[in-house]
């Protein structure tokens, strides 16, 4: 049934829609009908990765995506017949799922579809099934049930019921999480939800904030961040719906038919007893405690338990109509289910209440897909191998195979989540339960779970524990990236990696046959004891191979035991294992990238000066420290720069010799001699003074060298040795081309080397310091001048990350990081960085002391233990535990059935924690691990010193290891009670590391869309970002992190050619998507709350638009506080849109404090602070205060004139507006004079106090966003793609672009108006 299990679209999660190649429920197809022709530019991409792709095949390509839908019609029994929008690809089952989702047939989940009273096959395409064209009348039509049958429809029905309740969101179960944008908007986006009128209805517009949102207010609340949605205030339909104590039927009446008995109580109180038979539900005369499975008089037969409620309770169907049609309205974003679990760091206390399905998915090891698939549970790793070997010639094929993957690996890290929290709670049978309980391995579920210790001193010489649990993560990173190379042949593991409760599990596939045999006997590639014994093999050999250069591992000689030499192409630990399947495993993988050395000391090696002066080489807690694939990939690309560079030198070296007739005479006559040597460590010292490459002519050249070189075919004896000259210049293992790659057993401990490769690996030991260096000199730096000139801009902990992880630098340098911040000269400009980069460090360290105080915590003291480390964390009561009162106190003591927890030892040593000695293990953490000196004692000192918010802290923490606290206001800085009571420690979560699958042919789309828009091709952008849409849609479903920033694009270009309502559909579903996949308060959230929001006020929208821009400052000062450059544009949009609706003083409390910002951030000169000063006078001159706004334009002004010159326009309209207040300044005082002279009968000139107009307003809140508008008149066009030519054609030469002259409202956004960051 294997192909059958592909072709299965996905189960749908409670009430959520089909998210596969079904668009058109609630439309969210995004891409109106899709059916545009294709460009020649299309079709030719899509054929990219033809092999044999004539032009026929690049057509049938691109007509696959673009098949056109058509229209059914569906009768179902007692409702009208109704149109339904179809398409060829899709299968009978989606419009199942459809029919389940409508509101007037969603109770019904057993029945078949027939055209002309033939049923149709549930997993045949719609373009298979003869007869059925535009027109057709399927007919539903109610079948027998089953047991799985009835199963499925209860389950149905209880998803129904649970429609708006947000506890799965809250318990994070079932991929379901929160959004509250709805909570904002009041539905009034879109046609959808109540409309309210446009107009100029300022009057009845209620635009104070709450207290916490205004400038410098240092409250920060909690309970907002979660706001009550009035819909999930339940309407009760059932009291109780359990299944009922007489299952199963017995043996006679199973031969009625009876298939299983439920017992429910309705909201009247009535007690009833119902029996499921193969025809449909009924009352039976069963009591609690008599059993009389005879129908009851009258029965209410019927096929769906929602017509036999209905009949039997008018509040049942009072409120289940009521119930669905609410459900219905809801934004289909609000209810899909997102492919991987988010979940929420706090949460409202939520009433437990009866519910039969959960309690019956507690008990079995179903994971909500078995009945759906025959044989039980799943064979994981079958079904991982399979997907990878479907076909991928054309698109369509490589869509399914692409969506295949993806599906099996959202369902593994579900399934992988589940086990290894059931493994630490104990509710798993270990292989080995014989061993100590750190040693146990676990199999649930055809999956393998293993605990992060060091088991067996396997790890002995590279740090033990610390690097036992290092290895699961350097693992996974070798899985993704072996997977992303996707080499047909070579298979790797599913691999999880969790974090639960203190402990690191790491869960895998099971390679066929391994258990059965001994790991010697198995492993034909690799060693399994670091390198003291290898083997090799040849079809593993030429399988790595084919990795070896996009993942730049070097083919290399090792010795073994017997000194004998055996050639590996990967790190001596990866093993080759040919499973039963007779597949080509590789696992082991932590070391598929080299090894760091500046953490890694190694006596008698010498690093690079740049190193050394930083401090380097450190001790690290394990020795398994990796450089990250991003640095690998930045280091080469270097090298390649400084290749080209080099070689275009001595080449026009060559020219001049040649050209001077003097050659001869000269000492520089060899070529070789003129080489400057530029190994990347002759940087210059100033960190922020760049790269090599600046010393040596530009790139244009080094092209022009590049095929010049091509073209001579290397037989020109002078061009080889250039090449020569430069490929050992720049470390590359070949001498005729560029090819820069590593040996990653460099190093090991006890790994051998045969002699005769001393020279190599003397090359790969300075290559590898080299990269050290380039870290350090090149990366650090790079990352701190973006956060200097905001190209990067992190909000909290998660994005610092990622910013980190971009560049290639792993956490671990945070401390090295901080410490080059501090010595940078505008350290100031950078406060909000080192502000975000301490309370990482400081989490993170707390994080690590967390996991180890966890882990000696038994299972009923869980609660208590988490609030006391909260307490001691971040409570300036000084804490001390309070030993939870035993809810079970007996009088005998009988303490001998204690629970084995892995590695427990004194279950209430976590009691004797205090805040002292925490922070101060804090403080040591960050000194060993991060060599980073914290001068604090308690939370109170790091608050007074490093400016950090407690509520931040919390969230961090919280977030890092998975705890969820109830949401209320706490008191941090009580000195009489504790923060938290264990009462407020609401669960603990798993923190789960997996590979994301990509969707690359839409990844490219996206990105060639992206870049048509960069060089003003906004339409041709436009379509190809809709494809990539389309492409995206079809292999994640509907909810994904790239979608969204898809979305988000989608929208900002809708509003650029001016669709602005097209503009707000797309940037809603970009919100909600973000606040389902990322979370409600990531920063990505807050900036799409602040896309959407200037969206709205273009759309007339006021009120709405102040909401969102008020939520999204709320959110920022909760994730960061109100001291960072992002929330000077907050505040300019609020000030902006206040301005608008003529609240003055309101408006310039934001505007004065973002002006403050800017200018701390962006320094006093910037255009940012000019345009600042400007927007604030506006204000000054609608509330007639024309000196103050004189003063604020003459700052302006002076900038402009300092900063572009007299001549610019900008300079020009800021000395015109200075010239009218100036006007209007003597106007008044004139008019104030003449009052003052003649009392009440002077004349009195009419002054002209405007409101502004919203067209003014928009004005500015496009130009602070960065948006300009292109008048798309042909000329205009054609004027502009000349000018980003010339833009790049500069840059290209060499001279950056700061050098022209800005011409146009911000700095260098001016032209086209685009995001450039994808994700």
């Amino acid at each position: 049934y294997f192909n059958f299990l592909f072709l299965i679209p996905a189960p749908v999660p409670a009430g959520g829609l089909l998210v596969g190649r079904r668009h058109s429920v609630d439309t969210v197809v995004m891409n109106g009908g899709g059916a545009h022709n294709p460009s020649e530019e299309e079709s030719k991409q899509d054929g990219a990765g033809d092999t044999d792709g004539g032009e026929d095949s690049n057509e049938q390509e691109v007509i696959v995506i673009q098949d056109t839908g058509f229209t059914v019609k569906i009768q179902a029994p007692g409702t009208e017949p109704f149109d339904l929008q179809v398409s060829p690809q899709e299968m009978v089952q989606e419009i199942h799922q459809v029919l389940m989702d409508r509101e007037d047939t969603c109770h019904r989940t057993c029945f078949s579809l027939q055209l002309d009273s033939n049923v149709l096959d549930n997993f045949a395409e719609l373009k298979s099934i003869e007869g059925l064209q535009e027109g057709s009348l399927l007919k539903v039509v109610e079948e027998p049930y089953t047991v799985r049958e009835a199963r499925i429809h209860v389950r149905h029905i209880r998803d129904l019921l649970k429609g708006l309740d947000p506890s799965d969101a809250y318990n994070g179960v079932d991929c379901n999480s929160l959004s509250f944008l709805s909570v904002f908007t009041d539905g009034d986006l879109g046609d959808s939800g109540k409309r309210k009128k446009k107009g100029s209805e300022l009057e009845q517009i209620d635009c104070t904030p709450p207290e916490h949102i205004l400038p410098g207010s240092k409250e920060r609340p909690l309970l907002p961040l979660q706001p009550q949605n009035k819909d999930w205030k339940p309407m009760q339909c059932l009291k109780v719906l359990t299944m009922s104590g007489w299952n199963p039927p017995p043996g006679n009446r199973k031969m009625h038919g009876d298939l299983m008995y439920l017992y429910m109580v309705t909201v009247e109180e009535r007690h009833i007893s119902i029996t499921a038979s193969t025809r449909g539900f009924y009352l039976n005369q069963s009591t609690t405690y008599t059993f009389n499975p005879k129908p009851a008089n009258p029965s209410f037969l019927s096929h769906s338990l929602v017509e036999l409620l209905s009949q039997i309770s008018p509040a049942f169907k009072k409120n289940f109509t009521a119930l669905q049609k609410k459900r219905v309205q809801r934004h289909p974003f609000e209810r899909i289910a997102t492919p991987f679990q988010v979940y929420s760091w706090t949460a409202p206390q939520v009433d437990h209440t009866m519910d039969c399905v959960r309690a019956e998915d507690a008990y079995t090891s179903r994971l909500g897909y078995e009945e759906h698939i025959p044989g039980q549970t799943r064979d994981w790793n079958e079904e991982l191998q399979t997907t990878r070997e479907l076909a991928r010639k054309n698109l369509p094929d490589r869509l399914l195979r692409e969506r295949a993957i993806f599906k099996v690996h959202s369902d593994f890290a579900a399934a992988a989540t589940r086990g290894s929290m059931a493994v630490i709670d104990g509710n798993v049978m270990a292989i080995n339960p014989g061993e100590e309980t750190r040693m146990q391995m676990f199999i649930w579920n055809n999956i393998f779970f293993s605990l992060g210790f060091d088991v067996r001193d396997h790890y002995r010489e590279l740090g033990g524990d610390a690097a036992a649990h290092a290895a699961p993560t350097n693992d996974l990173n070798g899985v993704r990236a072996y997977g992303a190379v996707d080499v047909e042949g070579l298979y790797t593991l599913g691999t999880v990696v969790v974090d639960y409760r203190g402990y690191r599990v790491t869960a895998q596939s099971i390679i066929p046959g391994i258990l059965e045999r001994e790991q010697e006997q198995s492993v034909i590639y690799g060693s399994i004891d670091f390198g003291k014994t290898v083997v090799s093999h040849g079809k593993y050999l030429e399988l790595l191979e084919r990795t070896s250069r996009p993942l730049k591992v070097q083919r290399h000689n090792v010795l073994n035991e017997k000194d004998e030499s055996m050639e590996l192409c990967s790190s001596v630990e990866c093993k080759g294992i040919i499973g039963n399947d007779g597949r080509h495993y590789i696992l082991d993988l932590l070391r598929t990238f080299p090894p760091d050395l500046n953490f890694l000391p190694v006596e008698g090696e010498e690093l690079s000066p740049e190193s050394v002066r930083e401090g380097f080489p450190r001790q690290h807690r394990h020795r398994l420290a990796c450089l990250r694939q991003e640095l690998i990939e930045a280091f080469v690309e270097h090298r390649y720069l400084l290749f080209m560079k080099m070689a275009a030198l001595q080449l026009m070296q060559q020219k001049a010799n040649k050209e001077s007739k003097l050659a001869t005479l000269t000492e520089n006559s060899s070529p070789g001699a003129a080489v400057p040597a530029l190994p990347s460590t002759e940087t210059p010292d100033s960190p922020l003074e760049g790269k090599a490459e600046d010393i040596i002519p530009g790139l244009a050249q080094a092209k022009e060298l590049a095929e010049s070189l091509a073209a001579e075919d290397g037989s020109d004896p002078k061009s080889r040795e250039v090449v020569l000259n430069a490929c050992k210049a720049v470390g590359s293992i070949s001498n005729t081309s560029f090819d820069i790659r590593f040996n990653p057993d460099i190093f090991s401990p006890g790994v051998r080397f045969p002699e005769d490769s001393a020279d190599d690996i003397q090359k790969q030991k300075q290559l590898l310091k080299d990269a050290g260096a380039f870290m350090v000199s090149c990366q650090i730096p790079s990352l701190v001048k973006d956060c200097l000139d905001h190209s990067a801009l992190p909000m909290d902990g998660a994005t610092l990350t990622e910013a980190l992880h971009q560049r290639g630098i792993n956490v671990r340098y945070l401390g090295n990081v901080l410490a080059f911040v501090d010595q940078t000269p505008a350290k100031a400009q950078l406060e909000h960085f080192y502000r975000i980069g301490i309370s990482e460090l400081i989490t993170r360290c707390a994080k690590h002391i967390f996991k180890t105080y966890l882990q000696g915590v038994e299972l009923s003291a869980l609660s208590a233990a988490v609030s006391h480390f909260l307490n001691c964390f971040l409570s300036s009561f000084d804490a001390v535990a309070h030993l939870p009162a035993d809810e079970l106190v007996s009088r005998r003591k009988n303490r001998k059935r204690r629970n084995r927890v892995p590695g427990g030892g004194d279950n209430t040593a976590w009691a004797s924690l205090t805040p002292s000695e925490l922070w101060k293990n804090i403080v040591s953490e960050a000194q060993s691990y991060y060599h980073f000196t914290l001068h604090c004692e308690n939370a109170d000192q790091v608050v007074e010193k490093y400016g950090l918010q407690k509520i931040t802290l919390l969230r961090e923490i919280s977030i890092k290891a998975g705890i969820q606290i109830l949401i209320k206001e706490y008191n941090f800085d009580s000195r009489h009670k504790p923060a938290f009571t264990e009462e407020d420690i609401l669960n603990i979560f798993p923190v789960v590391k997996h590979v994301n699958p990509k969707a690359s042919d839409a990844f490219h789309f996206f990105q060639s869309g992206q870049a048509k828009v960069q060089q003003g091709y906004l339409k041709e952008g436009c379509e190809l970002i809709n494809e990539a849409l389309n492409l995206f849609n079809n292999v994640y479903g509907a909810m994904h992190v790239e979608i969204c920033a898809c979305l988000r694009l989608l929208a900002r270009l809708n509003y650029i050619m001016g669709d602005h309502h097209e503009a707000l559909s797309n940037q809603q579903k970009a919100v909600l998507m973000s606040e389902r996949v990322l979370g409600v308060e990531h920063p990505n959230t807050i900036q799409e709350y602040m896309h959407l929001a200037l969206y709205c006020f273009a759309n007339g929208q006021l009120s709405t638009a102040l909401k969102l821009l008020y939520r999204a400052r709320y959110l920022m000062l909760m994730v960061c506080g109100e001291d960072h450059p992002e929330m000077a544009l907050l505040d300019s949009n609020i000030g902006l849109v206040l301005h608008g609706v003529m609240e003055y003083d309101l408006s310039l409390r934001f505007l004065e404090n973002a002006l403050a910002i800017n200018s701390k951030y962006h320094g006093p000169r910037s255009l940012k602070v000019a345009l600042s000063h400007h927007l604030v006078a506006r204000v000054y001159e609608s509330k007639a205060e024309f000196r103050s706004a004189l003063q604020q334009e003459k700052e302006g002004y002076t900038i402009y004139k300092n900063q572009v010159g007299e001549a610019h326009e900008k300079t020009k309209e800021s000395s015109e507006y200075l010239k009218y207040l100036t006007q209007q300044a003597v106007a008044l005082q004139r008019t104030m004079n003449e009052i003052y002279k003649n009392g009440s009968n002077a004349s009195i000139m009419p002054l002209k106090f405007t409101a502004p107009s919203m067209a003014s307003v928009l004005e500015q809140l496009n130009i602070i966003n960065g948006i300009i508008f292109i008048p798309l008149s042909q000329k205009d066009l054609e004027n502009l793609k000349a000018e980003v030519q010339r833009r790049q054609q500069l840059q290209e030469s060499g001279k950056s672009v700061e050098d022209l002259t800005v011409d146009g409202p911000l700095e260098l956004e001016d032209k086209i108006p685009m995001d450039v960051n994808v994700d």
